[in-house]
């Protein structure tokens, strides 16, 4: 997969007509309240689907799509199918409804700094691609990060995700940063540090 998620959502969301975006959100509802998805716009609807549905908002929009019957874009995307052509199998269950074995699901584990310096040990040279595409960051703000470790892409990379974390509070969590990073190009280490 090339790009980010979240350029990859946008890029699925842009080839819906209105009426398919309505109809998307519609489906949406059961997952999300109205008062949220009704106004989003496009990229805002992106957002939302990170947000909620971290590692799995490609999964969701893959289901959602297949059910709506444009199987075209999930071809021509290539998003992920099970062997017999069938996606979004996640979409059977309600996202708040409780594992198969009765016990709630474990909230996501935020990110310590420990983990934020074990994945920029990782990053490399990219960090300020990864920065700006996948994280959201301003390329101002990267420039300031660098010019105040002019000699370390270690300490770099690592302030920038001490940004990101910043940023993201109590929602800076290993899925959130993974669905971040997917399709980045990254060194493969660090989807496993991520792994909960």
């Amino acid at each position: 997969m090339s790009g980010c998620e979240r350029a990859l959502l946008l890029a699925l969301q842009e080839e819906l007509s209105e009426e398919e975006l309505q109809r998307f959100k519609f489906l949406l509802g059961g997952r999300i309240p109205a008062g949220i998805l009704a106004p989003a716009s496009r990229p805002e609807l992106c957002s939302i689907l990170l947000q909620r549905f971290p590692s799995r908002a490609l999964g969701i929009t893959a289901g959602l799509l297949h059910r709506m019957g444009r199987h075209d874009l999930l071809v021509r995307f290539q998003l992920p199918q099970d062997e017999d052509g069938t996606v979004g199998m996640e979409l059977e269950q309600p996202m708040d409804a409780p594992a198969a074995s009765g016990a709630p699901p474990a909230a996501p584990r935020r990110l310590t700094e420990r983990d934020l310096m074990r994945i920029a040990q990782r990053l490399g040279r990219e960090w300020q691609e990864v920065g700006i595409v996948c994280l959201g960051l301003e390329k101002s703000r990267l420039e300031q990060i660098r010019e105040d470790h002019p000699h370390s892409l270690v300490l770099q990379s690592f302030e920038m995700l001490r940004e990101w974390s910043r940023r993201h509070r109590a929602e800076a969590t290993a899925p959130r940063l993974r669905a971040s990073l997917d399709g980045a190009s990254v060194d493969p280490d660090v989807f496993d540090l991520l792994q909960d």
